[in-house]
């Protein structure tokens, strides 16, 4: 699975950022963790949050990321000096993966360094990228370069562009590699292309992806072919630098364990990569297209805590099955053991039949040892002398008992029963876990402040001053009523059109239900005026409170409302998850309700001989311990 940006990646998703978001103020900056961080951009009429992993990844994000209550000190320092401040542009430093953000220009500028490389790092710097603070102090010997605070960032030391490499240099690189090693894996540390798209560009001029250093390989005939491949690439790269197209998120298929074997094993689909470009090797796989890279990327990892749910029970729910697979193969090779011993014993009851006068003179003597109170250890003394003075009686044996197969096979099925149950409440309880952990996207703000019905949406008072000043439009209406308690409703009206009658009577409901009128069950009417009525500016000479505002001009007053409200929950399931729902809602024929009464029964019956089969050994143990007291008392 890929879990991390590579070269394309951040040429793509910064030409995005560039194009998007550039110009927008930072309105706030939060923490996820200690290495993850969200910068909360908006300008007047649209709002981004960019998210920050140190080491990973940088891209904007339309999820809402659990932030920590106390923010950390970097999260502290990044609010105090760029909050407030444009994003001037981002940039990437030569072509190492090091991303530069700035904030504000000039002397005014302040820049955020991060690095997505190794172990990662953020760090802030002013304009002149004097280190302000950052996430971990490093040290690189190898330059002499220390970072730390109040220490200049070295943006002289990153990579530049390097010209496209030539044939000897080419040949030189392989012809070093050992054999057996993959081409791809040879080139990538000397180039900024990464793996992948190596791997597409071999494929696109001929070659195989997978392309090996082994006896058949020959660098003179192999060499322009992958000088073309790495022509290709600077094309890819250069396409990245100035991306404006979709995302993919490559998937893959793994098969979900069936209990029943008639039945059609289920289909779990995980996002396995994400990339700007279809490349070649993964045309066949299945994948998600998205409009732009940014959203594949914030989608892919988004996804990615659940999706580990999801592999976790896929693991533990085939855990389960090869328990039960191991049950089942023990099962059967007891019983092929006791089918060999069967034939054993048959051979020897056989034997028997044919030497039946010899096995009586064998009984005899063995009745009249015991008669005689000679222990079972000298009778089996006798037997061995007589063996060894060829005696035939001593040479005679019976057979063994012939139900042991048949209990053996009870005990066999009945344990077989007891680990089926086993694994079907484990995917029960595996199922219930990972459906509970689901993240949920946010779909709406106005459900998240107010209550919210198609075009009417309503605050409690402490809010009230802050929907006036924000929400309250032209062409909107402000319905309220003469009440305590008596909440602000606004009918949302972009198009300045007439209201309908019915959604002004709705608001006015929800108003006055919400007033002391419904404890004291008062029918009353509420009252509406448009938006330019209503304002937070008092009279010369008078003074409003907090939450207080003025009506100007006529109240237009509905018919009394009917203290009736009710609340109804929707609820969208995600595309991935359609497959664990389908079927619930389905009107069930009565054929089906007979079926899963015997089903429900025949589970409750087998719980039953399972409980009766317990107590009758309980009772057969207790019969004994009390033939066993009984004799002792006689003795």
């Amino acid at each position: 699975m890929k879990s991390r940006f590579n070269t394309v990646d951040i040429r793509a998703v910064i030409s995005e950022i560039n194009a998007n978001y550039v110009g927008m103020r930072v309105y706030n900056v939060y923490d996820i963790d200690n290495k993850t961080y969200l910068i909360r951009l908006q300008k007047p009429d649209s709002k981004a949050v960019l998210l920050i992993e140190s080491g990973i990844r940088i891209h904007s994000t339309e999820f809402e990321w659990p932030k920590n209550l106390m923010p950390s000190g970097f999260a502290m320092k990044c609010r105090k000096h760029l909050k407030s401040r444009r994003l001037a542009h981002v940039k990437q430093l030569g072509v190492d993966r090091i991303v530069d953000i700035q904030f504000g220009s000039d002397e005014a500028a302040y820049h955020l360094i991060v690095e997505l490389y190794d172990r990662g790092n953020i760090i802030l710097t002013d304009h002149e990228y004097t280190i302000l603070n950052l996430l971990r102090f490093r040290t690189d010997e190898a330059e002499d370069v220390k970072i730390a605070v109040r220490e200049r960032y070295p943006v002289e030391n990153a990579r530049p562009p390097e010209p496209l490499i030539s044939l000897e240099r080419l040949t030189e690189i392989v012809t070093k590699a050992n054999s057996g090693e993959q081409i791809k894996r040879i080139l990538n540390p000397h180039l900024p292309y990464g793996g992948t798209l190596i791997e597409h560009c071999l494929i696109e001029v001929g070659l195989p992806g997978f392309m090996k250093i082994d006896n058949q390989f020959n660098i003179t005939e192999a060499g322009p072919k992958l000088l073309e491949a790495l022509q290709l690439a600077e094309i890819y790269i250069e396409k990245a630098g100035n991306f404006n197209g979709k995302g993919y998120i490559i998937q893959k298929t793994e098969k979900k364990p069936s209990m029943t074997p008639d039945k059609p094993h289920e289909e779990l689909l995980t996002y396995e990569e994400f990339h700007p470009f279809l490349f070649a090797q993964h045309s066949k796989s299945p994948y998600v297209e998205f409009e732009s890279y940014d959203k594949a990327v914030d989608e892919f990892f988004s996804k990615m805590e659940s999706q580990k749910i999801d592999i976790k029970a896929l693991q533990q729910e085939k855990q389960a099955m090869k328990k039960l697979e191991n049950v089942k193969k023990d099962h059967e090779q007891r019983l092929e053991a006791l089918h060999q011993a069967q034939e054993v014993d048959r051979l020897k009851g056989e034997l028997v039949e044919m030497n039946l006068p010899m096995v009586e003179r064998a009984l005899q003597v063995v009745r009249s040892a015991l008669a005689n109170q000679v222990d079972w250890a000298e009778i089996g003394l006798i037997v061995k002398e007589a063996q060894a003075a060829g005696d035939p009686v001593a040479y005679t044996s019976v057979p063994s008992k012939r139900r042991r197969k048949q209990k053996t096979v009870e005990a066999a099925e009945k344990a077989f029963k007891s680990a089926e149950k086993k694994t079907k409440q484990t995917l029960k309880e595996v199922q219930t876990v990972t459906t509970i952990q689901k993240a949920r996207k946010v779909y709406c703000w106005f459900f998240f402040k107010f209550c919210v019905f198609i075009s009417v949406f309503f605050c409690p008072q402490t809010s009230w001053e802050m929907m006036l000043l924000k929400y309250l439009f032209s062409g909107d209406i402000y319905v309220h009523a003469d009440l305590h308690g008596a909440t602000s409703c606004v009918i949302k009206n972009p198009s300045g059109e007439p209201v309908p009658p019915r959604t002004l009577t709705e608001a006015g409901t929800m108003a006055v239900c919400y007033s002391a009128a419904w404890d004291a069950k008062v029918i009353t009417s509420a009252w509406w005026v448009h938006h330019n009525q209503v304002s937070k500016t008092a009279p010369t000479g008078e003074y409003l409170t907090t939450g207080s505002f003025m009506i100007r001009g006529k109240k237009n007053f509905l018919p009394p409302s009917y203290l009736i409200m009710g609340f109804s929950f929707l609820f969208k399931v995600d595309e991935q998850c359609v497959f664990r729902h389908r079927g619930e809602r389905k009107v069930k024929t009565v054929e089906e309700d007979v079926e899963d009464v015997t089903s429900s029964t025949a589970d409750l019956l087998e719980e039953g001989e399972e409980l009766l089969g317990n107590c009758t050994h309980i009772h057969a143990v207790d019969q004994r311990l009390h033939s066993h007291y009984h004799h002792v008392a006689q003795i």
